[in-house]
């Protein structure tokens, strides 16, 4: 019955068939008048409408299905939610396209084994389908007979040349907790997708949870996009965030001089340095950061804390107790001074000691006493050229409205740690005992009761939050920060006794 959607009028008559027959089990709603189903905010095609005219919902001992909007119910988000299912934990909704209704997809992102099933191809076959389990006496939802991954959409976006234009058009630049599932050309239905959410309720934080599964159903039907909102809870799997280019620094060089130019009373660009002067500084500079240092010295961006990429600013001041808990000289480099309300942070490049590579950008408290007993840092960003991306990219964006300053304040929240961005566990370094990572491995070598995080999969930005692991214990102080691999894994070690 699903290889081809059957006619809606039979549909209809089937349902009124077992109505009369099993009133007690099965009610039909009161239809739509034409008027009221012109008066949508969505097309509503000739089959559909068939079906409307004569039957608004359903209800049975076991579920409930609204078929178009009463009250201050809407469409949104290219669906329309027909019901709950098991028991309110889940979501049944429908795409709303000018072309026909469909697919029809069961969402339920919650517990042990979430579960993301597409029913039916359209509207109408599963109309059909729900006659025929009730007239057999089945009351469980159909399970999947065939099965599809989901697709990361940063993986969709970025490699683009082999895949579906229209599909890549839909999931745009890609989100790195969104993955998509491509509803056209699926083996069969009913068809389970092999998906889980980005965040995890097994591990408790020090919040209570809140995360949740946000869907949409795009393009009249094409593809099913799920988003994961992680509140409150760890990230529960690694996610595939954007890659930098490969020639990011020099993009980044022109990309902010070509804002300069564009919009002068917005963005404002110091000029870079020699060579023979980074040569002098106390620290290596790679080659990949002095194609940025050559010719920028500092950006200013209105909205945005000034960054000043240059050794000397004031906005680099650093209380020795912090400089030592950050690592002290050779572990980190400066770069703004991110205040929030009667707080603030330094936003820094993580360097390896070892090698003299440049890493991570981080934002870490700058006040040492609410860092000792408040261990966090935010990740902003793989290495200098991608933030300096970032912030153009968000330039951009903001010089397309009004209020140049509002714009770019609003977006650039995450540069202060713990505002609402995804939480990585931290968790202690004895788990990772034996693993084959040499990152993971060498990280069990710090000391007892250290918690660590791999940020080498998490998206961008990240908020770690030691303190919000279960296994940090309530009145432990931090001894200092260590980073390894120039910020690849970040690590809190605490003070003994």
């Amino acid at each position: 019955m699903y290889d081809a959607g059957p006619q809606a009028a039979g549909a209809v008559r089937a349902l009124r068939e077992l109505a009369r027959e099993r009133p007690d089990e099965l009610e039909l709603f009161e239809g739509f008048t034409d008027a009221e189903l012109d008066g949508w905010a969505v097309a509503v095609p000739k089959e559909v409408r068939e079906v409307l005219r004569e039957i608004g919902g359903l209800e049975t001992e076991d579920h409930e299905y609204r078929f178009g909007p009463r009250g201050r119910e809407t469409f949104a988000d290219g669906c329309w939610t027909l019901g709950e299912t098991d028991f309110g934990e889940g979501s049944l909704i429908v795409g709303i396209g000018a072309a026909g209704w469909g697919p029809v997809v069961a969402v339920n992102p919650w517990g042990a084994d979430p579960d993301v099933t597409v029913e039916a191809p359209d509207f109408t076959a599963w109309l059909a389908g729900f006659a025929e389990r009730f007239a057999d006496g089945v009351a469980d939802r159909p399970r999947g007979r065939f099965s599809v991954p989901a697709t990361p959409t940063v993986e969709l976006a970025e490699g683009a040349a082999g895949g579906d234009p229209e599909l890549v058009a839909l999931v745009g630049r890609g989100d790195s907790l969104t993955d998509v599932v491509d509803l056209r050309g699926l083996p069969g239905y009913p068809c389970a997708v092999d998906w889980e959410p980005y965040f995890s309720t097994v591990h408790n934080t020090a919040d209570t949870g809140s995360s949740e599964v946000q869907f949409e159903i795009a393009g009249e039907g094409r593809a099913l996009l799920l988003h994961s909102v992680v509140s409150g809870d760890f990230l529960g799997r690694a996610v595939r965030r954007h890659r930098p280019p490969a020639d990011a620094a020099r993009r980044a060089v022109a990309e902010l001089r070509e804002l300069a130019a564009g919009h002068p009373d917005f963005v404002v660009l110091d000029a870079g340095c020699a060579d023979s002067v980074m040569d002098g500084w106390a620290v290596p500079v790679p080659e990949e950061a002095r194609v940025v240092l050559r010719e920028i010295g500092g950006v200013a961006i209105a909205g945005l804390p000034a960054l000043r990429l240059l050794p000397g600013a004031p906005e680099h001041a650093v209380d020795p107790e912090l400089h030592r808990m950050l690592g002290g000289d050779g572990s980190y480099w400066p770069l703004a001074r991110i205040d929030y309300g009667r707080s603030h942070a330094l936003a820094q490049i993580r360097i390896d000691p070892a090698t003299g590579r440049w890493g991570y950008v981080v934002s870490v408290p700058g006040d040492g006493d609410k860092l000792r007993e408040y261990p966090e840092l935010a990740l902003l960003a793989e290495s200098l050229p991608d933030l300096l991306l970032t912030f153009a990219r968000l330039a951009r964006r903001a010089a397309e409205g009004p209020d140049f300053a509002a714009r770019m304040s609003r977006d650039t929240r995450w540069l202060f740690p713990n505002t609402g961005e995804p939480w990585p566990r931290p968790a202690p370094v004895g788990e990772w005992a034996g693993s084959a990572d040499p990152l993971l491995a060498v990280a069990t070598e710090l000391p007892d009761g250290t918690h660590a995080a791999d940020l080498r999969a998490v998206p961008i930005p990240s908020d770690l939050c030691f303190y919000r692991a279960a296994g940090w214990p309530y009145a432990a102080r931090l001894e200092r920060l260590h980073f390894a691999a120039a910020g690849q894994l970040a690590a809190a070690v605490p003070a003994r006794g």
